[in-house]
């Protein structure tokens, strides 16, 4: 009988197992995950479950006893040691599990400050596993100071968090702007405001010099030399792919695990779906951090297990909740060279549409749910509004699909 082992129990694995079962995959099934929890939802680790407006069980992906109902060897607190490509092995330890097909589904992982500016202290967090998440709740108690190192979407949610629990919160951000590498100058203005209505203090074009503290982190230095005293950290600099299990294994790697439209790696026994896997895309080859993507890369790969040849076409998608905004977007702006603004229909609503030229790219929508929904489907159908209609509020938005 054909066995399938999937490693890496994240969204996209647990996506993966579900779908071979739902699709009629009747073959061995073994899912391991290096974390002792069954998989969750990591979006609300930084959100709701960190406020304390979701409890534990609401986080998991499937109910516990999903996975033994569907017949699938769940293994957790499980960490893989090797591949090899060769016997068909993944290697734990001194056992050996045989494959006949094998799905990476490792995700990524935080990128840490360097022990030599003190980001080995005690009170120095990052936002990523459910264990950091509960490692660092303790630390927000009301009144308390936390510097924040990263202007990007982890840094300025975990910031929102901060803020609402009634903290002293100061946010570093190198670039020149909060959100630089992720969107347009208009996004970023909108929740630099956002955030300064909450109290929060950031400060942009300005980096960490060092943490300071004897054991745990009681200060930090900036690069235009403020000195401050802050209670805890926490680190939002960037994530970077898994691969290093695909690497030693000889997997050809190229931002992340290279697969092709199906995801099928160098190895035509391995697969890769999610974070850690790069992928064809409109010419080019990209690599998708977001929910939606693993969900559907997974589903596809799960599919192509089977036999059934089929390519995975992205429609990329993404949302941040920073207290009561719901940004939501649409597209990649990759190459956007002009913005048009379309003020949304109530207070605090509003959607930035990124264009290259005539070509509409992608859409920024804040709690303007209808934009993001015609500019959602105008980005997968490939059509592009005209920009006049786009701007004007008397525009009716379900015009522009015509």
């Amino acid at each position: 009988m054909s066995h399938i082992v999937v490693i890496g129990a994240g969204q996209a694995g647990a996506s993966l197992v579900a779908k071979l079962r739902n699709s009629g995959f009747d073959g061995d099934v073994t899912l391991i995950g290096a974390e002792s929890a069954p998989p969750y939802q990591r979006p609300p680790l930084s959100k709701a479950y960190l406020l304390g407006d979701m409890e534990l069980e609401r986080l998991y992906l499937r109910p516990e006893n999903f996975y033994a109902d569907q017949n699938i060897t769940l293994r957790l607190d499980t960490r893989v040691d090797a591949i090899d490509a060769a016997a068909k092995e993944v290697v734990i330890g001194d056992e050996r599990i045989a494959y006949d097909q094998l799905a990476i589904t490792t995700g990524s992982t935080p990128r840490y400050l360097p022990a030599a500016i003190g980001g080995d202290l005690d009170g120095v967090h990052v936002v990523r596993t459910l264990a950091d998440v509960d490692g660092m709740a303790p630390e927000f108690a009301e009144g308390r100071s936390v510097l924040i190192i990263g202007g990007g979407y982890i840094g300025l949610e975990a910031a929102a968090v901060a803020a609402k629990k009634g903290l002293k919160v100061t946010l570093v951000e190198m670039a020149d702007r909060i959100l630089q590498r992720v969107a347009a100058p208009e996004t970023s203005d909108y929740f630099r405001a956002l955030h300064a209505s909450h109290g929060v203090d950031i400060r942009e074009g300005v980096g960490l010099n060092r943490l300071t503290g004897e054991g745990r982190v009681t200060g930090a230095t900036l690069s235009d030399g403020t000195e401050l005293d802050i209670d805890f950290a926490i680190v939002g600099v960037g994530i970077a792919p898994d691969s290093a299990l695909a690497e030693s294994a000889g997997l050809t790697l190229e931002n992340g695990i290279k697969t092709d439209a199906q995801g099928r790696t160098s190895d035509p026994s391995i697969w890769a779906a999610g974070d850690c896997a790069s992928f064809p895309y409109r010419g080019e080859r990209i690599r998708l951090e977001s929910v939606p993507n693993a969900i559907d890369q997974a589903e596809i790969v799960a599919r192509n297990m089977q036999g059934e040849g089929v390519e995975y076409i992205a429609k990329p998608w993404f949302w941040s909740d920073q207290y009561d905004v719901k940004l939501q977007i649409a597209g990649l702006n990759t190459g956007y060279d002009n913005i048009v603004t379309r003020p949304g229909d109530k207070e605090g609503s509003v959607s930035f549409w990124y264009y290259q030229g005539d070509t509409l790219l992608a859409v920024d929508a804040m709690n303007d749910p209808r934009g993001y929904m015609v500019g959602k489907r105008l980005v997968e159908a490939g059509k592009s509004p005209d920009k006049a209609a786009v701007a004007d509020p008397s525009t009716e938005l379900k015009s522009l699909l015509a």
